[in-house]
């Protein structure tokens, strides 16, 4: 249940309708479109008339809404969100490319890649120093080493930095460091970790777990905004079927679909949908078409020998071709890079 109050409605009316509504056991969250507060009413309210709060003096309208996901879904709010990294806008008029490498590895390694894919055009730089791997005995990434890499190549280049968070315990760390938390594909409904990025002052990447539906991802980040951060940026990073040939299927029709769902960001990350570097490209080029806001680009500038992820990176080389591909298709849908 949203209720929208009134332009100009006062802060006494505004309380009066929270007090209300926490008295009938349930959560509030406020937020303001334009002149307008919106409150979004959380909790059991399929047994809650309309009538209860619409004709509280300030209550404009009262919209019941059918998603399960209520501050994510259209519902809540029509206009696009706009999450804004640093001096970075996710969401407007401009296609925003993340790139970087799949896992810090060494101090050249992250500085000679920062100023390379911020010099094809890239916005903002992605690293993993904490890494989920499938494989105990895989490279697990240098931790706090790792975002002091990334911080330092953030100071030289600009870039704002996002990297991934695993646990709810490493939220306050990595939040130190980072300019966007990142929740993986494995850790989508890890809930506690949801509740912990949540709560922290950066905007998140949430990625779409390989077995999730779309209505399961945007709970995901139900679950991130019902603790107050809205600035949240969805990512379709493939899913896992039948066909062994690429490293995973991307469903290119969730980025349309969840725009029609949600007023968040959609991003593709065409890396992990391939795992081939052959085909990172093309698929971008893909992604645009279908309205993503952005791209986020595994980039190495030795992908042989990489710790992990080589064989989807693209090289430096490779990673600025693709950039001059991608601008021309921006622009042919109306959009720039």
């Amino acid at each position: 249940m949203i209720i929208k109050m009134k332009a100009g409605a006062g802060r006494e009316e505004i309380d009066y309708v929270i007090r209300r509504a926490r008295s009938l056991g349930l959560r509030v969250h406020e937020s303001v479109d334009g002149d307008t507060v919106l409150l979004s009413l959380l909790g059991a309210t399929d047994s809650i008339a309309t009538g209860t709060f619409s004709g509280i003096r300030g209550v404009e309208s009262v919209l019941t809404t059918k998603s399960s996901f209520r501050l994510a879904s259209l519902d809540y709010r029509k206009e696009r969100t706009v999450v804004r990294v640093g001096d970075v806008e996710i969401g407007g008029d401009q296609v925003v490319v993340i790139a970087g490498p799949c896992a810090v590895e060494s101090r050249d390694q992250v500085l000679k890649t920062a100023w390379g894919v911020q010099q094809a055009g890239a916005r903002m730089l992605r690293g993993g120093a904490f890494k989920p791997r499938t494989s105990p005995y895989a490279f697990q990434g240098l931790g706090e080493g790792g975002l002091k890499l990334l911080a330092e190549a953030r100071d030289e280049t600009g870039l704002p930095v996002v990297t991934e968070v695993m646990a709810p315990e490493q939220v306050e760390l990595v939040t130190s460091y980072a300019d966007m938390l990142q929740v993986g594909a494995r850790n989508m409904q890890n809930f506690q970790l949801l509740a912990a990025v949540g709560a922290a002052p950066k905007p998140v990447l949430l990625k779409r777990g390989m077995m999730s539906t779309l209505e399961e991802l945007l709970l995901a980040a139900e679950y991130v905004m019902a603790q107050g951060n809205l600035n949240v940026v969805l990512c379709e990073r493939g899913i896992r079927t039948f066909e062994p040939y690429t490293r995973n299927t991307l469903d290119i029709n969730a980025i349309p679909a969840l725009k029609e769902l949600s007023h968040l960001p959609v991003l593709g990350d065409p890396s992990h949908a391939t795992g081939r570097r052959s085909l990172v490209a093309p698929v971008a080029g893909g992604c645009l078409g279908a309205g993503a806001d952005g791209l986020i680009i595994e980039v190495h500038p030795e992908p042989e020998f990489a710790s992990s992820d080589g064989p989807q990176s693209l090289t430096l080389e490779g990673f600025e071709a693709m950039m001059v591909g991608l601008r021309r298709i921006a622009e042919a849908v109306g959009r720039t890079i």
